[in-house]
């Protein structure tokens, strides 16, 4: 087990170091200028050229990057170009609430997803069956906006049952928990519905029905646990793209989290935001797959980590 952490881990390094790369040269490729950015439209060349230099802008790409990675060894994320702070106690400041909304999110998801997929699964070839994965179909394709816009005007405009926008309160995170839930939740019914056919098929189901077990506990207490584990997986990838991947959902409700960081950072061209974001999610993707396959031998013993 340890082993098999530890090259898990080295990977890591190299994929996150294979993302910092990929990203420092998308940024310095680049047709936007930080440095008009920062000095303004009436800025005079000199004064272009000064802060160029400040920042070590005007280094050669290899000088640039090498310095990033050095600092980012030492754990410096570097200091925004226009806010004038550390990288890294900004995206500190925003992560409980990107993470409060994630966790939020993801039990929405599982919540509708798996009971669709389970539903499913039951009803196979049936009206019941076709109508949920039509359904499943329209959220994963609908526009994370559309959707957030529609729930706001229906239960914040209409209805009056919960806040426009904002955060610090149980009603302010229900409406954009459940976009993200609802626009998720198509893929975990998918997943659920083909992974519980499978599980329906299998011979140790078969030998359930023969002992004459009830349908509900067939279901509840052997084909569910065994069904849910691609869904484990899932929710170790979901973990980084909530953690970046949620700009649109943190916009329209002004939920002070990493995703509504990184929109303004890309709007100001503010690089060091952008790696540092970028980084972040990187890191919670190659830790929340690492937790997935970890917890999977513990739901089925069958499997190992080699």
């Amino acid at each position: 087990m340890l082993a098999y952490i530890l090259r898990r881990l080295a990977l890591s390094a190299l994929i996150l170091l294979g993302v910092s790369f990929i990203t420092f040269v998308l940024l310095y490729v680049l047709p936007a200028d930080p440095v008009r950015q920062i000095a303004g439209r009436s800025a005079t060349p000199e004064t272009v050229a000064s802060i160029r230099r400040q920042l070590g802008l005007d280094q050669p790409f290899v000088v640039q990057y090498g310095h990033y990675l050095w600092n980012l060894l030492q754990g410096d994320l570097g200091r925004s170009y226009l806010q004038k702070t550390e990288v890294a106690a900004l995206i500190t400041s925003r992560l409980p609430a990107t993470l409060l909304l994630m966790l939020a999110a993801i039990t929405c998801e599982l919540v509708i997803g798996l009971t669709l997929g389970v539903v499913a699964a039951l009803y196979r070839g049936r009206a019941l069956d076709n109508v949920l994965m039509l359904s499943s179909f329209v959220t994963v394709s609908a526009p994370q906006f559309v959707v957030a816009l529609l729930l706001l005007y229906v239960f914040a405009v209409k209805l009056g049952w919960f806040p426009i926008g904002g955060y610090g309160t149980f009603a302010h995170l229900v409406l954009p928990a459940l976009t993200l839930g609802i626009l998720g939740s198509g893929w975990y019914a998918r997943i659920m519905r083909s992974s519980m056919l499978d599980v329906l098929r299998a011979d140790f189901i078969r030998t359930a029905r023969a002992k004459g077990l009830g349908r509900g506990r067939i279901i509840l207490g052997h084909a569910i646990p065994n069904a849910i584990l691609p869904v484990i997986a899932m929710i170790g990838i979901d973990i980084g793209i909530f953690m970046s991947g949620i700009v649109v959902v943190e916009s329209v409700f002004g939920w002070p989290g990493i995703g509504q960081l990184a929109w303004q950072a890309i709007q100001r061209v503010d690089i060091p935001i952008i790696m540092g974001v970028t980084l972040v999610s990187a890191f919670a993707i190659v830790i929340g797959n690492l937790l997935a396959d970890l917890i999977s031998p513990l739901i089925d013993p069958r499997i190992k980590l080699r």
